[in-house]
């Protein structure tokens, strides 16, 4: 997994944060192995910035890939920093209980999807 997060850092390195200066990079492993990174990309227009997380993922759905194994986050912040709740609700769309990495200068720390979306809002066949 330090490759994921190896190419979190480069997918860091390419952010376009002029209002927040808040890099993050994130690169998403596939379970048919390939990965696929983002990095934050905002708009003067705050609601239409997006996450590197959702870029990540859009990126591999636009890929054709569907089933992901793993995500690795990257910032400079002091403490770890997870994906928002919009991110962990993309993502439990596609792998309900795959691994996060949450990666800073500092260490790391891997958990389960399922440990930061809880109660995640699912489709209910009718």
């Amino acid at each position: 997994m330090e490759e994921l997060i190896k190419k979190a850092i480069e997918a860091r390195d390419e952010s376009y944060s002029p209002y927040s200066h808040f890099k993050v990079g994130a690169a998403l492993k596939t379970r048919s192995g390939k990965v696929y990174a983002g990095t934050n990309v905002e708009n003067a227009s705050y609601g239409l910035t997006v996450c590197a997380e959702r870029v990540a993922v859009y990126k591999a759905v636009s890929a054709g890939e569907r089933e992901f194994e793993a995500l690795a986050v990257f910032t400079e912040a002091d403490e770890l920093t997870p994906p928002c709740g919009a991110c962990r609700q993309v993502l439990w769309e596609f792998s309900k209980d795959m691994l996060i990495i949450l990666a800073n200068t500092k260490g790391e720390k891997r958990l389960r999807l399922s440990e930061l979306l809880p109660m995640p809002f699912e489709r209910k066949e009718f």
